[in-house]
């Protein structure tokens, strides 16, 4: 892959806290998870990927600490992947095969900018 570029898949949700998976869910969810991450592995184009827990600070500018995964308009991340593509519209492509879609979720797209 030549002229590959590194893009970020970043997955968000809508928590559902009422809504427990049950373990057969579970384990369909983690399978497709599997095939996704999987096909994109195999296709040599995958960088990285990270699943976030639910343990999480957040410190404002003031320093003052807020407990617990933060919320913006109902949704939290989930994690992410960075994955190699000639062009933006392919690591879309990549994208558009997202388990976190089936769940109503979304994925964000990003070119990565190297510091």
């Amino acid at each position: 892959m030549e002229n590959a570029n590194e893009y970020m898949m970043i997955f968000r949700y809508t928590p559902k806290e009422s809504n427990t998976p049950t373990p057969e869910e579970q384990a369909a969810s983690s399978a497709a998870w599997g095939t996704f991450i999987g096909n994109i592995a195999i296709a040599e184009k995958l960088v990285s990927t990270h699943q976030l827990g639910f343990e999480s600070r957040q410190i404002a500018a003031d320093g003052s600490l807020t407990e617990g995964v933060h919320l913006a308009e109902g949704q939290t991340l989930g994690g992410n992947m960075i994955v190699k593509a000639n062009t933006l519209e392919e690591a879309v492509s990549l994208a558009k095969e997202s388990p976190i879609l089936a769940m109503g979720g979304t994925v964000e797209v990003r070119s990565i900018v190297p510091m």
